[in-house]
């Protein structure tokens, strides 16, 4: 099994300059072509940065406002089960059974609309 070296697939004697001179390119003309190939491909990773920025603070807003809406949600069901605590220890049992039927009788008649 050969190893490929340095040189190999480039003209012998034209190690210097890797066959510019005979094809008609010069090393200045190579370098300006491989510089404008290297700056197209920055600006387009630089637009696709700007947009994974757009998208993140779009995303980061949204987050914030659903952490909003749980922070209410979540204060919202404290108070109700303050509420029903209270409930349950006075001497509303009748009071409780009743609100119990109808959160049974509401459940079921929405199970029955599907």
């Amino acid at each position: 099994m050969r190893r490929a070296g340095l040189g190999e697939g480039v003209p012998p004697g034209n190690y210097g300059n890797y066959g510019y001179a005979n094809s008609g390119y010069s090393a200045c003309e190579e370098n300006e072509r491989l510089t404008e190939s290297l700056r197209s491909k920055v600006t387009a990773i630089k637009s696709l940065s700007i947009e994974i920025g757009h998208e993140v603070k779009t995303q980061n807003k949204l987050l914030a406002e659903m952490d909003s809406q749980f922070d209410s949600t979540t204060g919202f069901l404290g108070k109700t089960m303050g509420k029903l605590k209270i409930l349950s220890r006075g001497s509303q049992t009748r009071l409780l059974c009743y609100m119990m039927l109808f959160s049974l009788f509401v459940f079921f008649c929405h199970l029955l609309d599907y």
